[in-house]
């Protein structure tokens, strides 16, 4: 070995403390971005194999009936590769075991068995055999969380008849991935699933023979989906179309994409402050090294080393110094992004998830981190290069001691000696200090990201069950009917309070722009299923006009009281000009809401409810049940309780380690930055601590001087760090906002205390540490003359 090879070892096992603090920073930087960008390609590689193997569709829409010769049709279409219909409906299901009434789609299975488009992967079992009368498969959420297998049996009321269903099957179709009800965001796979069955069967019972009443396309490679969605829709407009729809309006396509968007925004913030403070500790510790070897270098460079030598041997200091973090972070991130993985293939039934120990991915991780470290050292390396060899054999100059701006200002005066000690200290490294107070601030704000995360999803769940949805059952039928339908409802055992409402599929328009969405129509004075929005509480229903969604208005471009015209997308397809009464923060979906009685109107069927809202009383609910489960017309029944209990379990599931790791982050930024301000302060001022001691003052006392200035650091960068919180909250909440959901930018004051509380506790961590240090500091040894 060289001499700068052993000066190299031997500077760092000195600073080995300092140097695991920034190889564990380095570690986290890596971890995360590599399982985040492992797991966000994984799951956009498995969602792109799914669709490409088992043949996605690029457009969908569903009509009243249409007949089965339409499909030549649809498929002369320009783009269009394929075609198939289907036959679908909303049904009630009872489910051995399970005391509540369940909710499923049945779907249709072709003669041959095996769907064209939207083909099924099959978990346990088989698909049912051409001709098998009243075998099913079962899609994999509702029956894991059911307990079925094959030979278990299933009953449903398909078009108000009974019946008994043999499970075959558990298996899934990329439409399918994330299985939840027509007009929801939020699954509940105990209550709600997807089951295929024979469909000449299905056909029948539903009076369908011949007849579709949803269709698939699939377009060749390069085709575009704009003119198949126009041709479409004009094809089917004469069947009761509601609509034709790409693949951007898939719920369960969008909600996957939206996750792995999700990931794909964690993979590009986190990672930067991680990096950012270990840089900043970097450059901190090399310029000290650089500082106190003055001599060194000089001595170095008398003997022959040239200046790219000594620049080298930094910069391989530097290099060094984060290897081992890299390292350790990226196996760690390939480890941690292969349970992530599986944790999204749970939630959306990916057949199998194709993940990769990308050796790119972490090689990018690698030379973003060297290169972060080597520029964070420049400057370091540039004051050793341009320092001659005279120059550097001499001792540097001391600083220049002079009061403070604050004392100046006269604090001076109402300060003790220690704390002019401390001032003046700090005030001699401004930049030092002013760095030191915002990699505290990076701790803070890691912390209130955490806590926004998990603070915000509940906020959601409240919102959504608290103040919007205070039903308790919400039952949908199978088409509009009329009041008669709702006073049944009012009628049953255990229905203390009924609402009815009405849902209408609609395209709405401004101008050139449009969306497609369901208006929904609420009585005057609803109080089970309210609108309410973050900010302005429970909103009334107007009598006249439409209430908007604020991200619906904006991607309308209209404001309170503009004309949007309203087209409705079932039976006589009427269209009416409604003015814009009210805007709305909502944080799931976008919703356009009106008075039913004026929908009704609109519509031009007279007073029709797609279901009603209840309000049940918890001691009849099994006789209500049971009554709910045989009503004729029905299509589905929500339990609000059940979904909720649903909900939260996911968010309990997926939050957890999201949590737990921008937590862990802020006790090691925390940790760290402080951790090497006292080691270098210590380092710095061992002799001016020494001398303290000789003339007098305690170990206690000396002590208390350095902790101060620790202390002044971390009361500088607690508020600091909630302004930057706040922001990192903000930036947060819009790159993770989509159409489906947004999550409000919440920042509490409790919240501000328990990250002011992790930094502070860290802190006291290392301050304690330091009484270690000055117990183990050789005054003699110290106080004799370096040069």
């Amino acid at each position: 070995m060289t001499a700068l090879h052993r000066m190299l070892w031997r500077d760092l096992a000195r600073i080995r403390g300092q140097a695991i603090a920034i190889g564990l920073l380095v570690a986290c930087a890596a971890a995360t971005f590599v399982a985040s960008v492992t797991t966000w390609r994984a799951l956009e590689r498995s969602q792109q194999s799914l669709y490409d193997v088992f043949l996605f569709p690029h457009v969908f829409a569903e009509v009243r009936r249409a007949p089965e010769g339409l499909a030549r049709s649809a498929a002369a279409l320009p783009g269009v590769a394929d075609v198939e219909t289907r036959v679908l409906s909303e049904a009630v299901v009872e489910v051995p075991g399970l005391g509540e009434p369940a909710s499923a789609m049945l779907r249709s299975l072709p003669a041959g068995g095996e769907p064209r488009l939207d083909r099924l992967h099959v978990r346990e079992g088989r698909l049912p055999a051409p001709g098998e009368s009243s075998a099913v498969l079962v899609s994999e959420g509702f029956a894991r969380a059911n307990r079925l297998g094959p030979g278990d049996r299933v009953s449903a009321v398909v078009n108000g008849r009974w019946k008994s269903l043999r499970v075959v099957g558990i298996g899934g179709s990329p439409e399918h991935l994330f299985a939840v009800r027509p007009g929801t965001l939020l699954n509940d796979d105990r209550h709600y699933g997807v089951i295929w069955m024979a469909r000449d069967e299905l056909a029948a019972a539903l009076d369908l023979t011949g007849a579709f009443n949803s269709i698939a396309l699939r377009l060749a490679p390069g085709a575009r989906e704009a003119p198949a969605i126009e041709g479409l829709d004009r094809l089917l407009a004469p069947y009761g179309n509601r609509g034709a729809y790409g693949r951007d309006r898939q719920i369960s396509n969008r909600l996957v994409t939206d996750e792995i968007g999700q990931m794909r925004a964690l993979a590009s913030t986190v990672p930067v402050v991680m990096l950012g403070v270990a840089s900043f500790l970097l450059a901190i510790v090399l310029s000290r090294l650089v500082a106190t070897q003055r001599m060194q270098i000089g001595t170095l460079k008398a003997l022959g080393y040239g200046n790219g030598r000594v620049g080298v041997h930094y910069l391989a200091f530097a290099s060094l110094l984060v290897a081992g973090g890299v390292v350790a972070g990226v196996a760690g991130g390939y480890g941690l992004g292969r349970w992530l993985s599986g944790v999204y293939a749970r939630y959306y039934r990916f057949p199998a998830i194709l993940y990769e120990a990308e050796p790119g991915v972490g090689i990018l991780a690698a030379a973003i981190a060297l290169a972060v470290a080597l520029a964070a050292a420049s400057g370091a390396v540039r004051r050793a290069v341009r320092l001659a060899p005279a120059e550097a054999m001499r001792p540097g100059a001391p600083p220049t001691f002079r009061p403070s701006p604050l004392e100046r200002l006269g604090l001076g005066r109402v300060l003790t000696a220690r704390g002019r000690m401390v001032l003046r200290d700090l005030g001699r490294r401004p930049v030092r200090t002013a760095l030191s107070a915002l990699g505290i601030a990076a701790a803070v704000a890691c912390t209130m990201v955490a806590a926004f995360t998990r603070d915000a999803s509940w906020m959601l769940v409240e919102h959504e069950f608290s103040r919007v949805a205070r039903e308790d059952v919400a039952v949908y039928f199978t088409e509009a009917l009329s009041e008669g339908a709702l006073r049944e409802l009012r009628a049953l055992p255990g229905v203390v309070r009924g609402e009815g409402f009405r849902s209408v599929p609609a395209a709405l328009r401004s101008g050139p722009r449009s969306h497609r969405t369901a208006v929904l129509g609420l009585e005057p004075g609803a109080s089970l299923h309210r609108i309410h929005g973050l900010t302005a509480g429970a909103v009334e229903v107007p009598p006249a006009g439409l209430v908007l969604s604020r991200r619906l208005a904006g991607r309308l471009g209209v404001r309170v009281g503009d004309p949007v015209r309203v087209e409705v997308q079932e039976g006589r397809r009427p269209v009416a000009d409604v003015r814009v009464a009210r805007l709305v923060d909502d944080i799931v979906g976008v919703q356009a809401v009106m008075e039913r009685s004026a929908l009704d109107r609109i519509a031009g069927e007279g007073a029709r409810f797609s279901g009603a809202f209840l309000q049940t009383d918890a001691a009849a609910s099994g006789a209500l049940n049971d009554r709910l489960r045989r009503l004729p017309k029905v299509a589905g029944i929500v339990l609000t309780g059940a979904t909720r209990a649903a909900v939260v379990k996911m968010l309990d599931d997926s939050l957890v380690w999201f949590t737990n790791l921008l937590t862990g982050f802020s006790v090691l930024i925390a940790i760290g930055v402080v951790y090497n301000g006292a080691r270098l302060a210590l380092g710095e001022r061992e002799r001016e601590l020494a001398t303290l001691r000789v003339v007098g003052f305690t170990r206690q006392e000396v002590w208390r001087i350095t902790t101060s200035e620790l202390g002044v650091q971390v009361l500088a960068g607690i508020p600091l760090g909630w302004l930057a919180g706040w922001g990192f909250v903000e930036l947060t909440a819009w790159a993770t906002e989509s159409e489906l959901m947004r999550l409000p930018p919440l920042v509490t004051p409790a919240n501000c205390a328990i990250a002011a509380g992790v930094v502070v506790a860290s802190a006291a961590l290392v301050a304690l540490r330091t009484r270690r240090w000055l117990g183990r500091l050789d005054l003699v040894s110290v106080l004799k003359a370096k040069e």
